[in-house]
């Protein structure tokens, strides 16, 4: 947080050097934070877990790190360049929303972060609604298993061409390299809290989720059953989902499999497979090789459940 802070003061205060504050702020001290969550959090549902597992843990490591490298570089190299570069650019033109209206900078500061992370909603939620972005987010999916190793384990392209929705989104909301900053850290940090497959008590997580996205919550949301994993988009604050009527908390855990019934095969989740998969025709996604189509009465969604 102390560079967090001298990145603020360089660009109130100083007013010069931003972008490359940030930057190199942000390409170091990121990076650690997010690692120390990611091995925490790893910790713990080793030692917690919230879901029995259905495949051997080695194999779904080997996979998922090797689908996530590319994943690291581009959203490196690529997405949080561009984000950087266009925040600074709308901080030195005064464009964007947040620069057509007077106020403080850390009203701005919460209103940009807020809208940062309500904008990701719609987007996130556009990837399970439009058929040609879900053959991309489907390999996100499609894991057999959900914990921390799920969180960036995503198809490359679907990181490439998420460049273009993170610079609209920077440009249209205006906000700042600093903010820019702190929010994609901490979105990379809940992503790896609410991914885990951490056991917290039913108490402390309901407290939690009356705030932000937590594992049962997340869990429901990569659930076999359509309906759930159509619901819980929030990355953040669990207050868009609850605003948009996709709130579903109403399911235990244990009743929970995770996956994508019609990619459920061995086959499907290698590295050849996985990054094939978007490109190849697709099957009836919600049922099973076996032609059932996994369904669960309707609970009362507004109570977190065991």
């Amino acid at each position: 947080m102390a560079n967090l802070s001298r990145i603020w003061n360089l660009q109130y205060k100083e007013g010069i050097g931003i972008l490359e504050a940030v930057s190199s702020e942000f390409r170091y001290t990121g990076p650690l934070i997010i690692l120390s969550a990611y091995l925490v959090l790893l910790f713990f549902e080793t030692a917690f877990p919230l879901r029995n597992r259905k495949l051997p843990r080695a194999g779904r490591l080997a996979v998922n790190a090797v689908m996530t490298l590319p994943v690291f570089i581009i959203g490196g190299s690529v997405v949080r360049t561009v984000g950087l570069s266009l925040a600074s650019w709308c901080d030195s033109s005064y464009f964007g929303f947040l620069h057509s209206v007077t106020m403080p900078f850390p009203v701005k500061f919460v209103l940009g972060f807020l809208l940062m992370d309500l904008s990701f909603y719609y987007w996130h939620r556009i990837n399970h609604e439009w058929p040609l972005l879900w053959r991309f987010h489907n390999v996100h999916h499609c894991d057999p298993d959900m914990d921390v190793t799920t969180s960036f384990r995503f198809h490359f392209m679907e990181v490439l061409y998420s460049t273009g929705f993170r610079a609209v989104q920077v440009m249209v909301i205006g906000v700042s390299p600093f903010t820019y900053a702190v929010y994609e850290i901490c979105f990379s940090c809940e992503t790896v809290f609410h991914h885990s497959n951490m056991r917290l008590p039913v108490a402390v997580e309901r407290m939690l989720n009356k705030v932000i996205v937590t594992p049962r919550m997340h869990g429901i949301h990569h659930s076999f059953v359509m309906e759930e994993t159509n619901s819980n988009y929030s990355t953040i604050f669990r207050w868009w989902d609850a605003m948009h009527g996709s709130l579903n908390l109403g399911v235990r855990q244990p009743e929970v499999t995770i996956g994508v019934p019609a990619y459920s095969l061995p086959g499907d989740n290698g590295v050849i497979s996985l990054n094939a998969m978007p490109f190849k025709r697709q099957r009836d996604y919600w049922r099973t090789p076996d032609g059932t189509h996994p369904v669960r009465p309707v609970h009362d969604n507004k109570q977190m459940m065991e």
